[in-house]
């Protein structure tokens, strides 16, 4: 049958679908785009805030209207917390986060018996990690390989944990084979993905720890780039630090979690560091790594965020000097102990985001202009306006002239930045195979 999957949210959820295609083509079905018409239409759900489960619903409404003769099903974060809301759609198939595998199994069940199948698990009780197959499409030069499910932080605002469960591990022998495999099929660059990377190794009960994988990772695949996803920012430790800076293809890219950078609402947050440590561990990355890209998260507006608990967050950032943040107003989240807090009004929340945002600007256009004269391995992605783009080991954009460049690296000198971009020149007597 065709089959077509629109996914939401993170890039767990893009690595999940990515390996449900692989398995519904090895069993013989055609996976088409989510505009054409297909048998069946899954909807790979996301439920971070009340804005995610509102576009959840959407496309389900959209999907059923469009093709009510398909088959309809749904999975992810949204069934898992929200069973009821679910059941109350027009959908044939309801699954949560659990048992991809499983799940294509009951969509063979639900297109072939024409019956509405609901199979939901407990995520607390979950034990074992499930094996998928990583990489996807053939045309991509970046893999996701993921090693970790579950998070057992509880952070105040955060339902993943509900979602997801606790902390499962991928085995190291794995995820040492994976990354081997993916070098055979041509790609250039592996991204270490879950939902909380930094805890690896915790439910294995061997000692091991996140930099045991990293090493395992880069040591099975040799010349291919190794790139983290978020850390928790207590992983970055001394030890880390130098047995990282070992690594020839570790990019020099660190996203560590931030949210607020004053103590009080990282307390409220329930976060389990404070900016002292923060600080710390960018100070270990750059004394380690030369001219690392440290990036980050910020959620403005928490509840009961004063507008001098703001100010303490802005004064910190810019004393972290990111190469580049995400930055969102705080979303309530139902379900969530923050919920239940004293909220900050919307107008407030955006205010302080844009006024975080324009720093954030600022820091970031200054860490471009410290990359000029630089030369960088660029990993060649996809033409843009006449030439190509790609990314840089610290993951900043660079835009070169070019042809036939895709998943080819090549040695960029920079010779400056538009102020988002970096742009540079190809060395062609330098060339990375």
């Amino acid at each position: 049958m065709k089959v077509a999957i629109y996914t939401l949210g993170c890039k767990m959820n893009q690595y999940e679908t990515q390996a449900m295609e692989q398995l519904l083509r090895g069993r013989g079905h055609q996976v088409v785009d989510f505009s054409a018409e297909a048998d069946a239409y899954v909807v790979n759900t996301c439920s971070v805030t009340a804005v995610s489960d509102q576009k959840s619903r959407q496309v389900l409404h959209r999907v059923r209207r469009q093709h009510p003769e398909a088959v309809l099903a749904v999975c992810g974060c949204y069934p898992q917390t929200h069973a009821d809301d679910v059941r109350k759609l027009d959908v044939d198939l309801i699954a949560g986060t659990g048992d991809r595998a499983g799940f294509l199994d009951l969509l063979e069940q639900a297109a072939e018996e024409k019956r509405r199948i609901e199979v939901m698990d407990q995520s607390f009780e979950r034990r074992t990690f499930e094996v998928l197959p990583a990489g996807g499409l053939e045309t991509r030069t970046r893999a996701m390989l993921k090693v970790e499910d579950g998070c057992v932080n509880f952070c105040a605002y955060c339902i993943i944990p509900y979602a997801r469960g606790p902390v499962r591990s991928a085995p190291l022998e794995t995820a040492a084979a994976q990354a081997a495999q993916l070098k055979a099929d041509g790609y250039r660059e592996i991204v270490l993905t879950g939902i909380e990377i930094s805890s690896w190794g915790r439910d294995l009960k061997t000692g091991q720890t996140l930099i045991d994988l990293m090493e395992a990772v880069c040591a099975a695949a040799p010349g291919v780039r190794v790139r983290l996803g978020s850390l928790e920012p207590r992983t970055i430790t001394e030890d880390f630090c130098r047995r990282a800076a070992a690594l020839p293809g570790l990019c020099p890219q660190f996203h560590l979690s931030l949210q607020s950078g004053c103590d009080a609402t990282l307390k409220r947050m329930n976060r389990k560091y404070d900016t002292a440590r923060f600080a710390q561990s960018v100070v270990l990355l750059n004394q380690y790594f030369v001219h690392p890209a440290v990036t980050t998260d910020l959620i403005t507006g928490f509840p009961e965020e004063t507008e001098e608990e703001f100010g303490q967050t802005l004064d910190f950032i810019q004393s972290c000097r990111f190469a580049q943040m995400h930055i969102f107003p705080y979303s309530i989240r139902p379900g969530t102990p923050a919920a239940k807090m004293a909220q900050v009004p919307k107008a407030i929340k955006e205010e302080r985001a844009r006024r975080a945002a324009a720093a954030a600007g600022d820091m970031h256009r200054a860490y471009l202009k410290e990359c000029v004269g630089q030369i960088y391995p660029v990993l060649f992605e996809q033409p843009k306006g006449g030439i190509f783009s790609g990314h840089a080991p610290n993951y900043m954009e660079v835009l070169a002239e070019g042809e036939g460049l895709h998943n080819v690296v090549k040695n960029v000198r920079i010779t400056g930045t538009d102020g988002e971009k970096l742009l540079g020149e190809i060395m062609e007597d330098n060339i990375l195979t």
